[in-house]
């Protein structure tokens, strides 16, 4: 039989990903399981020397970071009103990498992740967190995609004639 005790449910606050923690305060209600909402902070390193960071950093990081908090802590306010045991992780660092980081660490038996659907060129150039998360995970996956979602592939042959 499959234990579920701990969810961890990133986000990065988009409305995929506020539907996709839906599923997982759910889940961790009907589980009586505990939900990490983790949500990694993604900053892009363009100069490339990791010892010129602090050159690198613009000054409005800091307020960004404030903002991502709070956000994070009113997620979890949230889940807590509705009865789930519910922890915020912040880190910064590179998205996919520091979900399944933060899976091991937590010792998490599910992730609830958030597809945001891209498809061509945006998902060869950018690729996919949650392909990435899939594969590298150390516990199951559920990818959650939003209900308002629909890809040029997924058109029925009717709508090509109308």
């Amino acid at each position: 039989m499959i234990n579920i005790k701990t969810i961890l449910a990133p986000t990065d606050f988009s409305t995929h990903a506020e539907h996709a923690l839906n599923y997982a305060g759910d889940l961790a209600k009907n589980l009586k399981a505990k939900v990490y909402v983790l949500h990694v902070a993604e900053y892009s390193n363009v100069g490339g020397d990791p010892d010129a960071n602090e050159l690198l950093i613009p000054s409005y990081i800091p307020e960004l970071e404030r903002k991502a908090k709070g956000q994070l802590e009113q997620i979890t306010l949230g889940l807590r009103q509705i009865g789930v045991d519910a922890h915020s992780v912040f880190v910064v660092g590179r998205a996919y990498q520091d979900i399944v980081r933060m899976a091991k660490e937590l010792n998490v038996n599910l992730t609830v992740l958030a597809t945001h659907g891209r498809t061509g060129f945006s998902h060869l150039f950018f690729g996919s967190t949650a392909e990435k998360v899939v594969r590298l995970c150390p516990c199951p996956v559920l990818t959650v995609k939003h209900p308002d979602y629909t890809s040029e592939k997924e058109s029925t042959p009717n709508d090509a004639t109308a």
